[in-house]
């Protein structure tokens, strides 16, 4: 690393003393609800044989990321609403960047998967088995959260060689972009700039395919009741888990890149922590109530769990 700073001022909670108290408890209870339903449903799709099916095993790839994604901002943000000072080393500062933006794009991933599983399932239903087997999802699933890692991680790498001129950062955690806005006037961004241009052209092309592969399939199933019943009992969940991760990326990307300084620091925040509250809580439970099969195995969990306390 080359950067001459040891750590990292996040000012983000700066206009939050008062509240801090209540904030702390807010954002306790969700992460202990993003944990519950992220892991019962993990835990139900890994302990039912019957469920593993390229789709579940898929959603449980999902809340895996929603989990390894939430772990890298929940507990340090929770110690910061307790804490004076809201310091990060760098290089913990780097490698909550690399957590945030691989988190981000594998769900992105996982998604174009999800898309494709759909696609053949409707679609190409004599070729579905062969070209879905429980390997074949498995590795897709490994490829969707490792290569985005790997992309994430020649871009952090990048903005490690960056000599710093400012330890002030004005957001509640790290991410790639704010650290790169923290580099001296004469350091060369230009690789930088290149390598973030081509990752969001990458993950453009992947948002284009899920938007494809649903109107082919949205065209497929018109015609057929069947295929229509299949559609919205399987990939409304999907679309609707799509819709609320763009729009959450969006609105923080814009916020990153466009926003005013003029803008309230608290609106700011709650910008930025939008993909990391809304997407972890709503797609299990989207998944839960939309699936039957989920369904299902969730409400015989809830009349064992209520047995055992009788």
């Amino acid at each position: 690393m080359m950067s001459n700073l040891s750590v990292i001022f996040l000012s983000g909670l700066n206009e939050t003393r008062i509240h801090r108290p209540t904030l702390f408890v807010l954002s306790l209870l969700c992460y202990c609800l993003i944990l519950l339903v992220n892991v019962s449903l993990v835990v139900i799709v890994v302990l039912d044989k019957s469920l593993h099916e390229p789709m579940y095993i898929l959603l449980c790839a999902f809340c895996i990321n929603g989990l390894y994604g939430t772990t890298g901002f929940y507990p340090k943000f929770l110690w910061d609403l307790l804490s004076p000072v809201h310091i990060i080393s760098y290089s913990g500062c780097l490698i909550q960047a690399q957590v945030m933006y691989s988190f981000a794009c594998s769900d992105l991933s996982i998604l174009s998967v999800m898309a494709y599983d759909r696609y053949l399932a409707i679609c190409r239903p004599l070729e579905y088995h062969s070209l879905m087997s429980k390997q074949n999802v498995v590795l897709l699933a490994w490829f969707s959260w490792f290569t985005p890692f790997c992309i994430m991680g020649l871009n952090v790498v990048l903005t490690s060689r960056l000599r710093l001129c400012s330890p002030h950062m004005s957001r509640l955690f790290c991410v790639n972009w704010s650290i790169v806005r923290l580099a001296c006037p004469l350091e060369d961004t230009t690789a930088n700039n290149i390598v973030a241009n081509l990752i969001i052209i990458i993950y453009v092309c992947h948002g284009l395919f899920i938007v494809w592969s649903y109107m082919y399939l949205v065209k497929t199933c018109i015609n057929s009741l069947e295929n229509r019943a299949k559609f919205m009992q399987t990939c409304v969940p999907h679309l609707v888990s799509l819709i609320t991760f763009l729009v959450t990326i969006l609105f923080d990307l814009m916020n990153m890149r466009l926003a005013s300084k003029n803008l309230d620091q608290i609106f700011q925040d709650f910008i930025a922590i939008e993909f990391l509250v809304i997407p972890p809580i709503m797609n299990p439970l989207i998944y839960g109530f939309k699936l039957t099969k989920i369904q299902r195995k969730f409400n015989k969990l809830l009349t064992f769990s209520h047995k055992l306390k009788l």
